[in-house]
């Protein structure tokens, strides 16, 4: 069976979602390459209720179960979004980048996604948000580097 790299789930109980996947991936996995990207959810998804939209690239599966309300085509653009602002934040998404990057990962994902609420698609934007958060982030490892005692005016002027 494929390994879950990244799960992100916004309304379920913990204790289903590992079966929910199990059953996602079988349902996915086994489509041929030939068919569309949508297909109805299985009996732990929702039924007719929920469908998945999913788009394959190389070794990846990326999939979002969603209700039968949302449009197929807005959320395959949305996955195409993810996956090239992936592209351009780790020069090419392989596997390894989603293992060992999982916080900026989930932190794309965020910035695209909150709750079940499309905040945003346009990929320069979201990069925009993500080079801003790094920058805060190694601002904010610089302070806890710097020195606990504080130099005033007056002592660099004695130096």
């Amino acid at each position: 069976m494929g390994k879950p790299w990244l799960s992100k789930f916004y309304q379920l109980c913990e204790d289903t979602q590992q079966p929910m996947i199990r059953e996602t991936f079988h349902l996915v996995s086994k489509r041929d390459k030939n068919v569309c990207n949508f297909l109805g959810g299985g009996l732990l998804i929702g039924g007719s209720d929920n469908k998945l939209i999913y788009r394959h690239y190389v070794t990846l599966y990326f999939v979002f179960c969603v209700d039968s309300s949302e449009s197929e085509l807005g959320i395959l653009d949305l996955i195409q979004v993810f996956v090239e602002t992936l592209d351009n934040c780790f020069e090419n998404i392989y596997e390894l980048d989603l293992i060992f990057h999982v916080d900026k990962v989930h932190s794309i994902l965020t910035e695209m996604v909150m709750g079940v609420m499309v905040l945003e698609t346009n990929m320069n934007e979201i990069v925009t948000q993500i080079d801003a958060q790094n920058k805060l982030e190694k601002s904010e490892a610089g302070l806890e580097g710097a020195p606990a005692h504080a130099i005033s005016g007056k002592e660099c002027e004695s130096s």
